[in-house]
């Protein structure tokens, strides 16, 4: 038999080889915890895996199928009871413990078409939630817009016991995420959409040459620089986007203009430093109406017959200014010009090919304005261009949305 003496000994090493063993574990799962983050890392973490699983299901849009996988995970984002995301005129996914019903769908969608045509988030509760006859659900109701490209085109429903101050700052952020995966979506779509530009271009008297250039370009930058890239892409479906327009035989001069600038912003991605542009554009002539498509063919007539086969450096000026009655706007370039003869034949119609744009606006401006208005043009070998246009200020007779 032990004396007292050993058993003390024993139980001191027993409790020393615990607390080696206890604080051995500890480090190990405290350094494990440290591994993880703090708490409000894990948190951002969570946060971002989860939203990172619901693009994925949205890269078409918003699309039935995409918003019901997507719906679940934006749930467990903003962890509400039911979550809804409807577009203009439909549901599209309903995900929660309120039960989808013909009745609630058809009440949601009137709440939601006030959200729609506001444009701004709105709770229901109490005698609002009661007109909607939705008070059975036992949960308050929050509604989100999506705002995409300035227009609402969808909404964002919550069902919660209570909506608070906080959850109506969640839902309405990731609304404003999810519009932004729906811009993404149709940015891509539009990307798709450059493949039939070449046949389109035909109709809208935009030349294949540039089209051929624009998307050289942009495949340039998309390994190099994918956010330009991007950039680009979004300039040439604005651009396209209006030049293919079905309506509307006038526009205005602020309208030529802007599409003008995306047209050079894309020209400038291929010339680089080599091609120089300004402006000189008085604000009261901004709302003057003009053919619709009369100053980009202007404009890449310079660019593609003055300064492409120019050595050193291309310089193009657009001016617009107020002229009493008219507006006089004029694009000059210091390109290689062209022989007056070959000009005078090409307004003519008896030349193909070259400089169709230049005869295309001339003979347009005098059927509208009359014949004294069509282009005037100051040209020679080695001297650059200058092209002049004038148009009455007041056309009442002519609108940008007309036929």
């Amino acid at each position: 038999m032990l004396s007292p003496a050993v058993d003390i000994a024993l139980i001191c090493a027993v409790a020393v080889l615990t607390v080696a063993a206890v604080g051995a574990l500890g480090f190990r799962l405290s350094r494990s915890q440290r591994d993880l983050g703090s708490d409000a890392e894990q948190a951002t973490y969570a946060t971002l895996h989860t939203a990172s699983l619901a693009s994925a299901h949205l890269r078409a849009g918003l699309t039935p199928a995409g918003a019901r996988k997507a719906s679940r995970h934006l749930r467990d984002l903003l962890d509400c009871d039911t979550l809804v995301i409807t577009d203009a005129s439909a549901v599209l996914a309903w995900d929660g413990t309120v039960n989808d019903t013909p009745f609630r769908r058809e009440r949601l969608l009137s709440a939601a078409a006030l959200v729609l045509e506001s444009g701004r988030t709105r709770v229901f509760r109490g005698a609002a939630l009661r007109a909607l006859g939705l008070q059975e659900c036992g949960c308050e109701l929050l509604i989100c817009p999506l705002p995409v490209n300035g227009e609402t085109v969808g909404t964002v429903a919550v069902f919660a016991p209570e909506v608070r101050a906080g959850l109506v700052r969640a839902a309405n952020e990731v609304a404003a995420w999810l519009a932004t995966q729906v811009e993404l979506a149709e940015l891509d779509a539009s990307r798709a959409q450059l493949m039939e530009a070449e046949v389109r271009a035909l109709r809208a008297q935009i030349s294949p040459h540039f089209i051929y250039n624009s998307l050289n370009a942009i495949a340039s930058y998309i390994n190099t620089d994918p956010a330009r890239a991007r950039e680009l892409v979004v300039e040439f479906a604005d651009f396209t986007r209006y030049s293919f327009r079905r309506h509307g035989n006038f526009t205005t001069i602020a309208q030529e203009l802007e599409s003008v600038d995306r047209y050079l912003l894309l020209e400038r991605a291929r010339f680089g430093e080599r091609l120089k542009v300004a402006l000189q554009i008085a604000p009261e002539v901004l709302g003057t109406v003009i053919p619709f498509l009369s100053l980009q063919p202007l404009v890449e007539n310079s660019v593609r017959h003055g300064l492409e086969t120019k050595d050193g450096q291309g310089r193009i000026s657009i001016a617009a200014v107020d002229a009493g009655a008219d507006a006089v706007i004029t694009i000059e370039d210091n390109g290689v010009g062209m022989d007056p003869e070959h000009l005078r034949s090409v307004l003519a119609g008896h030349a193909d090919g070259d400089h169709v744009g230049l005869r295309n606006v001339d003979v347009r401006l005098r059927q509208v304005y009359g014949p004294n208005h069509g282009l005037v043009i100051d040209t020679a070998p080695g001297a650059g261009t200058l092209i002049t246009m004038r148009v009455p200020k007041s056309q009442p007779e002519n609108s940008p949305t007309g036929a």
